[in-house]
């Protein structure tokens, strides 16, 4: 009887050994599976990538077993475009393979921005808002005209540029700036059919400028019709042919109706403007 007892408590115990052996065996096992999975003490150092185009920075983290993401844009003048500025993880730190790397990228193209509206205003007036906007000033161009120091135009290439109009920082513009009345007469050209930005060029390239410029009113129902095109010259005073001091000015009326435009008589002056 004692024998047999002996036999079966020796029997679970056995059991019980084996069964431990097996549950120790399955745990290193599995603490083995596990490191090989999550890279366990398997750590690298992040490689300095700013600086670098995406292509170059792709190119060494791959080779580095790691990944990259741009999460971000800006626009900065003191690093090339299209480089990597910043990223995080940071250089030198220490991460586990197969971690993506989240990067801050440069602006490919410099930034675009609208050439303020300067006409009518103080040269240094002018002068300051370019600078502010990222513009730059190339030359002055002087012009006779009834006001000293008051900015007459805007041109880039010789050509008028209105406000509102897109260039890349750091882009140059003329201004042409008033003189003061010149001493010599000059003949009023004919302006009609002309928008406003071609009436003014020809104006200064006689050496007088626009006075008062009445915009035809848009009705609200009509507008979308009006959206692409612009007013043109039907009526000017002084009128065509008549003499000026250089510098002096002339007053224009505008309207969308081009058939008007071109079959209104020039009116003669009803105002004594000078």
């Amino acid at each position: 009887m004692e024998n047999k007892f002996f036999n079966n408590c020796r029997f679970v115990l056995w059991q019980c050994f084996i069964a431990a052996v097996i549950v120790v065996v399955l745990l290193i096992a599995l603490y083995f599976w596990l490191g090989r999975q999550t890279q366990h003490g398997i750590e690298i150092e992040v490689p300095q990538i700013t600086g670098l185009s995406i292509d170059e920075a792709s190119i060494l983290l791959k080779g580095n077993r790691l990944s990259l993401m741009v999460i971000d844009s800006t626009y900065s003048k003191k690093v090339p475009l299209g480089t990597i500025v910043d990223q995080s993880p940071v250089a030198q730190s220490t991460v586990k393979t197969g971690r993506t790397i989240y990067v801050v990228v440069n602006a490919r193209q410099k930034k675009q921005v609208k050439v303020p509206s300067l006409t009518d205003i103080s040269f240094r007036q002018a002068e300051n808002m370019l600078l502010r906007q990222g513009l730059v000033l190339d030359s002055v161009e002087w012009e006779p005209s009834a006001y000293r120091d008051l900015v007459l135009d805007v041109r880039r290439h010789g050509e008028s540029i209105e406000a509102g109009t897109m260039l890349t920082e750091g882009d140059s513009v003329v201004l042409v700036v008033g003189m003061g009345l010149g001493e010599n007469k000059v003949k009023v050209p004919d302006l009609s059919g002309l928008t406003l930005t071609e009436a003014r060029s020809l104006l200064l390239a006689s050496h007088l400028i626009v006075g008062n410029a009445y915009l035809e009113e848009v009705e609200e129902e009509s507008s979308d019709n009006t959206n692409d095109k612009e007013q043109v010259v039907y009526r000017q005073t002084p009128q065509a042919g008549n003499e000026l001091q250089e510098g002096q000015s002339v007053n224009l009326w505008l309207t969308f109706d081009l058939e008007r435009a071109a079959t209104t008589d020039i009116e003669s002056n009803e105002e004594d403007f000078f």
